[in-house]
């Protein structure tokens, strides 16, 4: 069993899943990762998933964009094309609110399509990878590290005790599309 690099327990129910997580971690097994169809409510918590660093990422696109705009409105305005409207300041900053918003909205979408697609290494031409191809379908599934935990026999075993479909031993790390 020394080339096996995870086993697979595949759930029908995400009730049976959640139960699956707690024998294992009853019994000091370390959970790789676990793969659904549809959002789990707690399941980050149950597996100690860290709290996403986006909304920082977020205000660091917002901050950008906020001062490319103004930045953008402030040499426009004052410097390259100075014009005297009505008598108006040559620094309105009241007039430039609403494009220094737009341009902060923008900046943060775009920098925020970026960092998702960065974070989940979706760039193009790369093929999908997936444990179980059922997992985008219909099954829930509880991947666990092979190498981390020695006996796969006792692991198989609180997998079909928390209700899994099936148990299988995957070899490589990820099963293609193609």
């Amino acid at each position: 069993m020394s080339n096996i690099k995870y086993i697979i327990g595949s759930f029908a129910d995400p009730d049976e899943l959640m139960d699956g997580i707690d024998k294992l971690q009853a019994n000091n097994i370390s959970i790789y990762d676990c793969f659904t169809p549809m959002p789990i409510h707690g399941i980050e918590a149950k597996l100690g998933v860290k709290p996403s660093r986006l909304p920082i990422a977020a205000f660091c696109f917002g901050l950008l964009g906020g001062t490319l705009g103004f930045s953008l409105l402030y040499y426009t305005m004052t410097y390259d094309w100075p014009m005297n409207i009505g008598g108006k300041p040559a620094l309105p900053l009241p007039d430039f609110v609403p494009v220094t918003f737009e341009c902060t909205i923008l900046i943060t979408a775009l920098g925020m399509v970026a960092t998702f697609f960065y974070r989940n290494h979706l760039f193009p031409g790369r093929a999908p990878r997936v444990m179980d191809l059922r997992a985008t379908d219909d099954r829930f599934i509880i991947a666990i590290d092979a190498n981390d935990n020695v006996d796969h026999e006792k692991i198989e075993g609180l997998l079909k005790e928390a209700g899994a479909v099936e148990v299988k031993y995957n070899e490589r790390k990820y099963v293609s599309y193609e």
